[in-house]
């Protein structure tokens, strides 16, 4: 039988052994997962010349604008051509019942040919009054002689010399009458050509080459002078299309056109052609002060009609081309709280948020003005998941 003492240091002894156990049986510390990798799509940053472009939104307008009238009125009797036709410059439009100005016409053409035969009249008594005057005169210097000599008397010398003065008056009147026939004849002459011309309006003609809208007026409608519009003519080749910039660039504008022509070029939304390629043409003499803008045309030749009056276009303007620009794809730079930014794939392939200034788009892809070198592997899908610092798998 143990004593009290042994039973208290074996209970001691089992407690310790019990107690060396546990520890020896704990689990080991947890070591945290390494993060997984991040795939993504790269590209390389390129080095290029890409140019200096204006953007802007421009509106399509006809190089000339011609709304039709008579200017004289009438019934049309014919109409050869239908709306929307392409018409060139003389072409017949209308043709204006002409009856009553062939009449006119012709009235005048007799009256002419009366004042003609009045000239000839009064040229004829000229003739004859030239005759008698010198006839005449004669006989009053031959009586005023033979007067002086006492052969005839005062009273027959001073007769002839009354007589030769009548003849001279009568000449002076056949040449008035003369005047006056041939002035009559030269405002009949004038009211014959006006017949002739108001004739000639009977056919309207195109004055440009240019595509027509809708017809106004149709076969057996009567019209008035001057008043009626008939049709508008767009002169379509070449076209106009006017944009606006702001007022910043109007001193870079200035000095770039006046050493030559700054290329243009317009494109129609949704069209998979090229752009329209033209030439600034016009620069308006003061800016919009509502608005701090300067408008500008450009001339484009549109041979295959493709911009339309009234359209909208995309437009830029070509400044300058700027050399050893760096391009990265356009889907690469994003923007956030920072502002633009891309993320650049370091050698030891985590990633690196790097902050940039965007410059020139160029189709699918941008320009970047700082904070990027050419060469470089920038990410171009997956940056929603990506954080400063994190590995990357290359897709």
């Amino acid at each position: 039988m143990l004593k009290p003492a042994a039973l208290l240091i074996a209970a001691l002894l089992a407690g310790a052994t019990a107690c060396s156990n546990s520890t020896a049986k704990a689990p080991a510390t947890t070591v945290p997962p390494a993060a997984p990798e991040v795939p993504v799509r790269v590209a390389q940053s390129t080095e290029r010349s890409v140019p200096v472009e204006l953007a802007a939104v421009g509106n399509v307008e006809p190089w000339t604008t011609v709304v039709v009238k008579s200017p004289i009125g009438g019934t049309i009797v014919k109409m050869p051509f239908r709306d929307g036709d392409i018409v060139k410059r003389g072409d017949i439009l209308f043709e204006i019942d002409p009856r009553q100005y062939e009449e006119a016409v012709r009235m005048w053409e007799a009256n002419l040919a009366r004042e003609k035969a009045v000239l000839a009249q009064a040229e004829a008594a000229l003739s004859r009054a030239q005759a008698q005057e010198a006839h005449f005169g004669k006989q009053a210097d031959r009586y005023a002689k033979l007067f002086e000599q006492g052969i005839v008397s005062r009273e027959l010398a001073d007769q002839t010399a009354v007589e030769a003065r009548a003849r001279s008056t009568a000449v002076r009147s056949e040449t008035a009458a003369i005047e006056s026939a041939k002035a009559a004849i030269a405002a009949d002459e004038a009211a014959l050509s006006n017949a002739r011309l108001q004739l000639s309006y009977c056919t309207v003609k195109a004055l440009v080459s240019g595509r027509a809208g809708s017809i106004r007026v149709k076969e057996g409608n009567l019209i008035k002078a001057a008043e009626t519009e008939l049709v508008t003519i767009h002169q379509v080749q070449p076209v106009y299309v006017a944009f606006s910039v702001p007022e910043e660039n109007l001193l870079e504008i200035r000095r770039r056109s006046g050493a030559g022509r700054l290329p243009v070029s317009a494109a129609i939304p949704g069209d998979t052609q090229a752009p329209a390629t033209g030439t600034l043409s016009f620069l308006e003499n003061s800016v919009d002060t509502s608005t701090g803008t300067i408008r500008l045309k450009a001339t484009f030749e549109n041979r295959d009609s493709r911009l339309w009056p009234g359209q909208f276009v995309d437009v830029k303007m070509k400044m300058q081309e700027r050399p050893r620009a760096v391009i990265v794809p356009a889907v690469a730079l994003q923007t956030g709280q920072q502002g633009n930014y891309v993320y650049v794939i370091r050698p030891d392939k985590t990633a690196e948020l790097r902050v940039v200034t965007p410059g020139q788009r160029i189709e699918s892809s941008i320009s970047i003005d700082q904070g990027l070198a050419s060469g470089e592997t920038v990410v171009t899908e997956g940056q929603l998941r990506l954080a400063p610092g994190m590995k990357v798998k290359v897709l």
